[in-house]
């Protein structure tokens, strides 16, 4: 087609711009998603704890260090740059707290036995009736099931809904294999 044995020009422009519209992700990439980004987007998972000398406050993370790293690990695998562009800290960061979230729903320091445990793990619904004579309480949890029958544990927490809803406006786009 091309004089000469030589390829079309356009070639390697086509390929980029057929990658890019394909939505796939560069091989090796990462988010670089920090415990100090985290911090400053999402402050309501810190405390402030004031030393016994009555010193400077110093910031403590409300979730433990290994868990932490563990989700940091997760979000930088998860939310990657190219595919969300502007909106990648805060999507990184929604993720980071919706797991967070999740994490704290269920924590204690300790139980005083596996019943104690296991009660912090049921799920959570609304109130659908109450009764005051013998104490009855029944709960709705369609809105958490149905809503996760697409979407996993998401719509367990504000921070999943909103990624979520960002998901959906991020993978709009058309994809093209060939």
């Amino acid at each position: 087609m091309w004089p000469y044995g030589s390829t079309n020009p356009m070639t390697a422009k086509f390929q980029a711009a057929k990658e890019q519209a394909a939505n796939l992700t560069q091989p090796g990439e990462r988010g670089a998603y920090t415990e100090e980004m985290f911090r400053e987007d999402f402050p309501q998972f810190t405390k402030k704890v004031t030393p016994e000398n009555d010193g400077d406050p110093e910031i403590q993370d409300l979730l433990p260090q290994g868990i932490l790293q563990m989700f940091l690990e997760q979000v930088n695998d998860s939310v990657l740059p190219s595919r969300w562009g502007s909106m990648w800290r805060y999507a990184a960061g929604l993720y980071l707290a919706h797991f967070a979230a999740m994490y704290l729903k269920t924590y204690a320091p300790e139980s005083s036995g596996a019943a104690q445990a296991a009660a912090k793990a049921q799920p959570a619904g609304v109130i659908k009736s109450a009764t005051m004579g013998d104490t009855s309480v029944s709960y709705d949890n369609s809105a958490v099931t149905i809503g996760t029958e697409k979407w996993g544990s998401w719509n367990a927490t504000q921070y999943g809904q909103q990624l979520a809803t960002l998901a959906r406006l991020v993978g709009m786009g058309g994809m093209w294999i060939g």
